[in-house]
């Protein structure tokens, strides 16, 4: 049973979009473009590479300012690193794509992985874009909601990998980069949708309340926390 105090005021869905959006545009999308873009002008390899130095330069952009690293370009990095390791050495612009499909599936085996061990991976990501504090997250339907996105998300890599292997094996590099990227940013954009509707579902469930909205009548209070929208 919550604390009968007052609402638990959670960030608005306009603040976690100004949260989220840059973390996605400097992690996939700036990246994903800039590759076509060198791909297209310069040749493969200079596309790996330049993909490298973006991400890199945003990451030591943070630390130089003593900003918080996002755990999504942690992990777009470390993949990142991998793969433009594996494309040079090869030199097969091929391997570079090859690597991804079996890092989505390692990927989804460590989402899986991470509920049964007990700590899902998504509670962890959830704080680059929403901020709680533990008395929001350890209500047991934000945890069994932290479960169910975890199980959704490894279904994305799953489904990004299938995808990306396909129009590997079926396309020519600059027609696959252009197809992959527009399939993986669909797909993505699916789990998101899933991922709020989700998400505005448990807030409703467990009384807590958006920033911006008017908390719905009840015949008890609901408990209550108000979280200021952290800046990107």
């Amino acid at each position: 049973m919550h604390d009968t105090a007052a609402p638990i005021v959670l960030p608005s869905l306009a603040a976690i979009a100004r949260r989220t959006v840059p973390h996605l545009l400097e992690a996939t999308i700036v990246p994903a473009v800039l590759f076509y873009v060198v791909l297209v002008r310069f040749g493969a390899g200079a596309a790996m590479v330049a993909t490298l130095v973006w991400s890199y330069t945003a990451l030591a952009r943070r630390l130089l300012r003593g900003q918080r690293v996002p755990a999504i370009l942690l992990l777009a990095l470390g993949g990142l690193t991998a793969r433009t390791a594996v494309g040079v050495l090869s030199g097969s612009a091929a391997m570079y794509f090859v690597q991804p499909v079996v890092t989505t599936g390692v990927m989804a085996a460590v989402f899986l992985g991470s509920i049964v061990v007990g700590r899902p991976v998504v509670a962890a990501l959830a704080v680059d874009f929403c901020p709680v504090g533990p008395d929001v997250t350890a209500r047991p339907g934000v945890i069994a909601l932290f479960r169910r996105l975890t199980v959704l998300w490894a279904g994305v890599h799953v489904a990004t990998g299938a995808a990306t292997l396909a129009l590997l094996l079926t396309q020519p590099l600059p027609t696959f980069v252009l197809y992959k990227t527009v399939v993986c940013l669909g797909l993505t954009g699916v789990g998101a949708a899933v991922t709020v509707a989700m998400a505005l579902r448990t807030v409703r469930s467990e009384g807590l309340v958006l920033a911006g909205s008017a908390p719905r009548r009840s015949s008890f209070p609901i408990p209550a926390i108000a979280l200021e929208p952290v800046a990107a």
